[in-house]
């Protein structure tokens, strides 16, 4: 295979970042009962972790081409790996959001770096499309991990415990691991790398012109949105098993797993469906099944027996069901995100990238505040339906989204054929 030892450091970088990221919804309950914060208060660690993604990404994605790619990874796995080595020893809801601050920050330079180097290792739109699969699903298969390693140091018997805080040694060691198979890891940059250095303020202007054309435009209203869909259900499911489903916290940590293997799950299939499927074909019938999948799932809830639950054995039949929407949302993100890079030129994958991470992070932060507050308004299930809204609203972007990357696709080939 070939690009195989910089390929598998992309999948170990995105692992390890899959950890951090998604463990905000364990942290989220955790906090609550650390700190006595209420639902509202410990929404904004997402806040915290997806405005500095944003805030670094505008910054920096027009200027990473000269950073390089490899430097701009190896900078972020050095940062977050300090802040997981420090964040034991200064227990505090204030050091929670400074550890995802950090990581956000690190995680912007991670994920542009990865974005524009898949298309610079792979060969077409169809093997891009397919290994952007491969990696999200991977990502998934990180989350997943990750609540089995919190839970594995959660104490049910003390929720005032912060004996949960040494996983983070745990995670500085799976970081420094990372750091030593990157700096090993050959990438050849010359074909993104401009031997004209345009001035800063240039470079950015390029970005907000790209943000404004209208194929992108509508590409970012449909990125915002499922990521909004996304992390408001998995930064709360936790909570949701917690205090709708009564579940003990070290339980509702791990079967809030499903969710990460069924997205796995749904995003390794998808790297083989989009080969042979139209992506927009493959998207739309997801999101009507997801739809009728909260419709179906929500109401178990409701119906959950007062019995208590002491394990997987006599878990309610909701908290399996839910989850697997995670199988049916799985292809929409790394799909469009494929189709939106694909599409453009490789000079253009670095700002690209820098806009699909903003807009995805604003789209993660205003999901789990949105859903937080209200989970501690109305509560879970109300919460949990709201996702219907942004389903739907997903659903009219795609639909344009695909009608405008025909058009501009075909004015490609047109020009590139000697039309004019």
């Amino acid at each position: 295979m070939t690009n195989w030892k910089i390929k598998l450091s992309l999948f170990l970088n995105y692992f390890v970042f899959a950890i951090l990221l998604n463990s905000v919804g364990t942290v989220i309950l955790q906090v609550q009962g650390n700190y006595g914060v209420s639902e509202s208060s410990a929404s904004v660690l997402e806040a915290f972790k997806d405005l500095s993604i944003a805030a670094v990404s505008f910054l920096v994605a027009s200027y990473i081409t000269r950073i390089g790619y490899k430097n701009s990874m190896l900078v972020a796995l050095g940062l977050v790996g300090v802040a997981c080595l420090v964040m034991p020893s200064l227990s505090s809801f204030a050091m929670t959001k400074v550890l995802f601050a950090a990581t956000g920050t690190s995680f912007a330079l991670i994920k542009v770096s990865v974005y524009a180097t898949i298309g610079i290792i792979t060969h077409d739109k169809k093997e891009h499309a397919s290994f952007m699969n491969f990696i999200e699903s991977f990502f998934m298969v990180g989350i997943l991990t990750g609540y089995f390693i919190f839970s594995a140091f959660v104490d049910d018997k003390n929720l005032q415990s912060t004996e949960w805080l040494k996983v983070y040694y745990l995670l500085a060691g799976i970081v420094l691991v990372a750091f030593l198979l990157l700096l090993a890891s050959p990438l050849d940059e010359s074909s993104v790398t401009s031997n004209e250095a345009k001035p800063f303020l240039e470079d950015f202007g390029d970005m907000i012109k790209l943000a404004v054309t209208p194929l992108v435009l509508v590409f970012i209203m449909s990125a915002f949105t499922y990521v909004l869909i996304e992390q408001s259900i998995m930064s709360w499911l936790p909570t949701f098993n917690s205090k709708v489903l009564n579940l003990p916290t070290t339980l509702s940590i791990q079967m809030a797993s499903i969710l990460a293997a069924s997205t796995a799950l749904g995003r390794f299939g998808a790297g083989f469906a989009l080969r042979k499927i139209h992506w927009f074909l493959v998207l739309i019938v997801c999101l009507f099944a997801a739809a009728a999948l909260v419709l179906v799932a929500i109401p178990l809830a409701q119906n959950t027996a007062g019995t208590p639950v002491t394990g997987w054995g006599n878990a309610p039949l909701g908290a399996f069901v839910f989850p697997l929407i995670g199988l049916l949302l799985a292809p929409i993100y790394p799909a469009i995100n494929s189709v939106i890079l694909s599409t453009l030129p490789a000079r253009q994958h670095g700002p690209m990238s820098g806009l699909i991470v903003i807009f995805s992070a604003l789209g993660g932060t205003t999901g789990s505040i949105i859903t937080g507050n209200i989970f501690e308004a109305y509560g879970g299930q109300t919460a949990f339906y709201f996702s219907l809204v942004p389903i739907g609203i997903l659903t009219v972007c795609l639909f344009f989204f695909n009608r405008i990357q025909k058009k501009s696709e075909a004015k490609i080939e047109f020009v590139s054929k000697g039309g004019h």
